[in-house]
């Protein structure tokens, strides 16, 4: 097999969202876990979310193979490059995805690896199709993508609990102001491919912008939940305000000026936002 069919056979499973939720299942584990963590059964989930991920990943793109094919910032894609045949990879993430959660039954537990089949469910089943139909998709996408810190808590934990939903909290709002971001940077590629996403809908970027700023509004409480629940302390407290002020005062800024440049920017503060916060949450965790 060429080096570069591999490549293509790993880019079908988008890499950097894989290694996304790693990151963010890492972070649910350590909150969840006792001091120190079991460093074994973090390996196996972790191996066990990669591969569903992937998997998972890799099936949306064989789904919607013809809308890639219509985007400039996709259209170079294994699958509508026609460098993989559909069939191929319909036989890879397949492949992916059950192993996955045959990993996380086997070597986690059942729990973790029933909300890892949720999460490919909703991502796959309700927000893939729904791309096409409603804005309204946007709701799934975030949830799917809200999930994966409340799976590494469960595979820690053995229990799910009323913990693991602050971080869901904010994975939720962070997701949609992140996709709103995206989609108005790139918002011709999208109405190109037929998506029914709201910054298609909203020409003027009106609605979409006061969305990311709502949404960054609803991150300031939610981000302070982690230390008032005690998972975390005083110094994640502090970072999340400024970090979430920072956040907001971006979005306030895309309010005002609905540019590209403006889009772009608040899409760097996403990318900057979230990784910061998860960082000072691991760091600062309490014991357990």
């Amino acid at each position: 097999m060429t080096r570069r069919r591999l490549g293509d056979y790993l880019a079908l499973t988008k890499p950097r969202v894989v290694l996304m939720v790693l990151v963010t299942t890492t972070v649910g584990y350590l909150l969840g876990s006792a001091t120190p963590p079991a460093v074994l059964r973090l390996l196996q989930t972790l191996l066990g979310t990669a591969l569903a991920a992937g998997g998972t990943l890799a099936l949306n793109q064989w789904m919607e193979c013809d809308l890639d094919a219509r985007m400039a910032r996709t259209r170079h894609r294994p699958l509508p490059d026609g460098r993989l045949f559909p069939a191929e990879a319909l036989a890879l993430a397949t492949t992916l995805l059950v192993a996955g959660l045959a990993v996380l039954v086997l070597t986690v537990n059942g729990l973790t690896a029933a909300l890892t089949g949720t999460i490919a469910v909703v991502y796959l089943l309700v927000y893939t199709p729904l791309k096409r139909v409603t804005p309204l998709s946007m709701i799934a996408g975030a949830i799917s993508g809200a999930l994966p810190p409340a799976a590494g808590w469960t595979a820690s934990a053995g229990r799910l609990g009323p913990e693991p939903w602050a971080l869901v909290g904010i994975m939720f709002f962070w997701q949609i102001t992140h996709t709103l971001a995206i989609g108005h940077l790139y918002r011709q590629d999208y109405v190109r491919a037929g998506m029914r996403i709201l910054p298609v809908l909203d020409e003027d970027g009106a609605s979409t912008s006061l969305q990311a700023f709502n949404n960054c509004i609803a991150l300031l409480p939610v981000g302070l939940l982690p230390t008032l629940i005690g998972l975390t302390g005083s110094v994640y407290l502090v970072l999340s305000i400024v970090l979430s002020l920072g956040f907001l005062w971006t979005a306030a800024r895309f309010v005002h000026d609905r540019s590209a440049t403006a889009a772009r920017r608040l899409l760097m503060a996403s990318l900057v936002y979230l990784p910061a916060l998860l960082a000072a949450m691991a760091l600062d965790r309490q014991g357990h």
